[in-house]
Formats: structure tokens, sequence, C-alpha cells
């Protein structure tokens, strides 16, 4: 899914380069990008972009908040959901063309998209969002730790299944960043070892035996949902006796949870989610479901557009120190979820829908 919206032209210039030194060392001191590459518009009406790294319920929620920066920062954002590594590149490009003052991106495939993400860089403010791309001329990285979110998922499989088992992790593709330091992280806390985010990824086709959890497979659907079921499905007609599904995107509990219902596995077959899907809330709140890993993504929405717009405006001392902006992951089990819900449905304009429903 793509919104055309057509844009006009930005005029950009580069920053004074002697504004905000103490900015420019800490960028320097981390390897981060320096931020004389900070652009500032000269158009009184800005238009800035937000370019997920797919389409689901995670990113409506991000959109939400990028259309409540609109409101509150007087500016326009495009959003935009590509469908794969080659759709966003495409989305990239125009979006080069079209002069945004700013690109906020989630890099399906980072260490594969440093060309078209530092040509973006050179023509426009670049941040990245969700998922990072270090090694990109990128100004800012906003989101979470992941690998240490990936351990907080860890630990809920333990809290579900603390006699320990076998453990097979689902997520929607690999080689993307936040999906490797997830998977890692979760890999990491079941098997004890030392928290180590620089720890290089262990391959997706070994199985990893600990003293008391074994993760069996990792199995990949590449954003289609009827194929995410259906990975589901097979790995528990393989693995009759695996104790605890995990699912990484917001997309696979949901359709773990099926493919659990239809083998009438409910109870017997633990299942710990990432993100915020409603099914998935509803399932903890059911106790099908034990826990999920949350993000923000309406932050992630806000705060990009809002970095975006205040880099565009010239101000360099927006980027955070060493160029991350932490939004840090919070832990949701039966005994908060439905506080956490009515939050969300407030921040998303849901709660209101509900309130005026026939």
């Amino acid at each position: 899914m793509s919104i055309g919206i057509v844009l006009t032209g930005c005029k950009i210039e580069k920053v004074d380069s002697d504004a905000s030194a103490s900015a420019d060392a800490a960028a320097e001191a981390t390897g981060g990008s320096v931020p004389e590459q900070v652009k500032r518009s000269q158009e009184d009406n800005l238009k800035v972009a937000y370019v997920t790294n797919g389409i689901a319920s995670f990113w409506v929620i991000a959109e939400a908040g990028c259309k409540a920066a609109e409101k509150d920062l007087g500016v326009e954002c495009l959003v935009r959901m590509p469908d794969g590594a080659a759709d966003q590149k495409r989305m990239l490009e125009e979006l080069i063309t079209d002069d945004v003052a700013g690109v906020a991106v989630s890099p399906i495939d980072p260490a594969n998209q440093t060309g078209i993400l530092n040509t973006v860089a050179e023509n426009t403010n670049l941040i990245t969002q969700d998922s990072d791309a270090p090694d990109s001329n990128r100004l800012a990285y906003i989101g979470m730790n992941n690998y240490q979110a990936g351990r907080m998922c860890g630990q809920l499989v333990k809290e579900a299944m603390p006699d320990g088992g076998d453990v097979i992790i689902f997520v929607g593709r690999l080689g993307q960043l936040n999906a490797d330091q997830r998977r890692q992280g979760v890999i990491d806390e079941l098997l004890n070892r030392d928290n180590d985010p620089e720890r290089a990824f262990d391959p997706a086709d070994k199985v990893l035996k600990g003293d008391k959890y074994t993760i069996l497979d990792t199995r990949t659907d590449n954003f289609d949902f009827a194929l995410a079921k259906s990975r589901a499905e097979d790995a528990i007609a393989k693995y009759p006796d695996v104790g605890c599904m995990v699912g990484l995107f917001a997309y696979n509990p949901p359709n773990i949870l099926e493919a659990i219902r239809g083998a009438d596995k409910v109870g017997e077959i633990k299942v710990v989610a990432f993100d915020e899907d409603d099914r998935t809330l509803q399932a903890i709140k059911d106790g099908e479901c034990y826990g999920t890993i949350v993000q923000n993504p309406f932050q992630y929405g806000y705060k990009s557009v809002e970095l975006l717009t205040k880099l565009a405006r010239g101000d360099k001392s927006a980027l955070p120190e060493g160029g991350f902006l932490d939004i840090p992951a919070r832990a949701i089990r039966q005994d908060n979820v439905q506080a956490y819900w009515d939050e969300l449905k407030a921040l998303t304009g849901q709660a209101e829908q509900e309130s005026v429903a026939p």
C-alpha cells in the first residue's frame, strides 16, 4: 500500500557548519553522521516522508503518530508502506525526485541498501526508525534496542515455560537488522549467554541447544500472512512436542494462534509475541498468549516527523546524543494488558471511534 500524494519541491540548503558544535562532536565520537549534513528547507509548508518496511497493523499505529505530528507541527507527512525491498527502493527514489524536506525509513535490507540510503542522505535529511542502517549516512536512529527487547522476549518464554522445552521462532524476514537483533536476543537469553549485542547472529538453519531450552527452528514468511500461518501449521506437524512458539513481527503471533487453534493445542503450546496487534492483545486477555513485547510505533511516527521538521528548520540541536533516540520496549502480560490496550486506543483515536459506534 502506498499513498500517492504529489509533492511540491522543497528548496534545501545546508545548515551553517558552526552551529551546534557540541552536537557535531557527539556524532563524531560515536561514529554517527556529522550534523554538517543537516539541510534546512526554505519552504514554509514543509513536507516530509515516513517509509515503513512493510504493511502491518504496527505501521497503522505509526501512521497515526505521523498524523498527530502533522497536526501539532503544521507540516505534511507522506506515509508509504512498501511490499518488499524493491518497492521500498522505488519509493525512496521517488522521494529523492520529489525533494521532500526529510525522510524517515525502516530499511528492509540495510546491508544492501547503503547506496540508495546514502543517495537519499545526499539530497535531504535522512533518519532511520524501527530498524537501523548504522553503516549509512543517516543522521539518527529512532527506536528501541532490538537486542535487549529480544532478551525481554526470551524472559517471557522462560516465564511461560519455566521447566524448559523446545522453541520455534517465526519472523517476517532475516537480514533486516531489527529482526536479526531480536532473534539473537531471544536466543542468547534462552541459552543463558552473556549480554552481548555485538555477538554474531546464529544461523537460522541450526538447532541451538541450551541447558533447558532448545531453539529448533527459525521460520520466515516474507510478510506473506497466509504463508505465516501455513509455516506455523507445518511446524506443529513437524515438531509435535514443541512447547513455545515465538512471533517476532506484529502479524506472526495472530497467525501462530490460528494454527494452534486449528491443531487443538491451545494451552499446550505457549505463545510469546512481539508488538500490539489487537488479536494478540485479546489472546493475552483470554489466556491463549502469555505475553508480548511492545514497541511504541505511535512515538516512532510522531518523533520521526518532529525530528525531521526541526532539522528542516535548521535546528541541529534536535539530533539525539550519539545519534540514537531510545524509545524503550515494554513487556505486556495478562495483568497489564487491558490498561495498555486502553492507552493504545486513546493514542490512535480508536477509543473515540468505539464510543460513537451505534
